[in-house]
């Protein structure tokens, strides 16, 4: 998972003491290190499982509810919890600075509000399975959108890897009728949106803080998709007071953990380990946790073809984490934490 390179906020700071000695305080640094590298690891991990939850929440969402609402509501709850860390720490100017704002609000609606449609919609049609395979073709959107825009070079390895992961997802698909490849489409879609932001804060927004950047995407997304929602009479399609009891509480787990905190966690870990590190921990874990989420909450279990598809597809995104930067920036375009499989939604 590779992100652009900013400042972290909450990243902790070896501080020494005036008076002690050398070797104390490179001995404290060092203990800080490995402290802050445990975190840095624990936190990897919980973005991960994190992220593996999300393919088969959103199936069970959706089951019981429109795309459109289940979208908008998992939006809204986000985004309450981003503004509400914003309005904590005394920086909601920082939502409208006149210089920034318009691109806040396209990170907004392109990053979140028709990407989180493109993905529920597309879940509602397939299997959690497939909706966890059919998110890892982002590597693909990344390393042309990088050539495109950058200027970023096509690197062998990185050309092996996304034909890996070509080939991998389309051995492993087997999607059930028409509706199942429209799923399937809409789901390979997706990730062009995350990509098309990352590729806005990189080329405009590189100095924003990372939680002002992901107050926007939940803010400005939530108010887009509930405009969307009540323009189309969405009131009227909501389910029956007895299932919506039942739906809310789990649409409110996806909004404020599987959306919002899995975005915080993964700022966290990166803030304490390399980016390389961290990216070849969580990324390639995702897919490969959400097969048994997806057995615990639905049942699913995956053919021997979507296993071999999957393994293929894994590798290619192991490899493409972990190729040499292909710039001398670190600003190469890639899924945030994140993206629906990390920390989106």
């Amino acid at each position: 998972m590779f992100h652009v390179a900013m400042r972290i906020d909450g990243m902790l700071a070896c501080a020494r003491a005036e008076g002690i000695p050398r070797m104390h305080a490179a001995s404290d640094r060092g203990a800080d290190a490995r402290r802050q590298e445990r975190l840095g690891l624990l936190f990897a991990a919980l973005c991960a499982v994190n992220g593996a939850f999300v393919p088969a929440i959103a199936k069970l969402t959706t089951a019981r509810s429109d795309a459109l609402f289940v979208a908008t509501a998992t939006t809204v709850v986000a985004g309450a919890c981003a503004f509400a860390l914003l309005a904590a720490r005394g920086e909601l100017r920082r939502l409208v600075a006149p210089r920034a704002v318009g691109r806040l609000v396209a990170i907004g609606v392109l990053g979140t509000a028709i990407t989180f449609l493109l993905f529920f919609e597309g879940a509602r049609r397939t299997s959690a399975i497939e909706t966890a395979l059919c998110l890892q073709i982002e590597p693909v959107y990344s390393l042309f959108l990088a050539r495109l825009f950058l200027g970023h070079p096509l690197a062998p390895r990185r050309l092996a890897a996304v034909a890996a992961i070509v080939v991998g997802i389309a051995f492993a698909m087997n999607p059930s009728g028409f509706s199942g490849w429209v799923g399937n489409a809409l789901l390979l879609a997706t990730p062009l949106g995350w990509q098309v932001s990352h590729l806005i804060v990189l080329r405009g927004l590189g100095s924003v803080e990372p939680n002002t950047l992901t107050a926007a995407r939940y803010v400005y997304g939530g108010i887009a998709l509930a405009a969307v929602w009540i323009a189309t009479g969405g009131v009227a399609r909501l389910p029956e007071s007895g299932e919506l009891a039942r739906v809310l509480p789990v649409l409110a787990l996806q909004g404020a953990v599987l959306s919002f905190l899995g975005t915080l966690v993964w700022y966290q870990a990166i803030a304490r380990l390399d980016l390389a590190r961290c990216t070849a921990i969580v990324v390639p874990s995702i897919p490969l946790l959400s097969l048994g989420a997806s057995f615990l909450l639905l049942g699913e279990v995956a053919s021997p073809r979507q296993w071999l598809g999957l393994l293929l597809t894994v590798c290619g995104v192991l490899a493409f984490a972990t190729a040499p930067a292909a710039a001398p920036r670190a600003e190469r375009l890639a899924p945030e934490a994140p993206p629906l499989t990390a920390a989106e939604p």
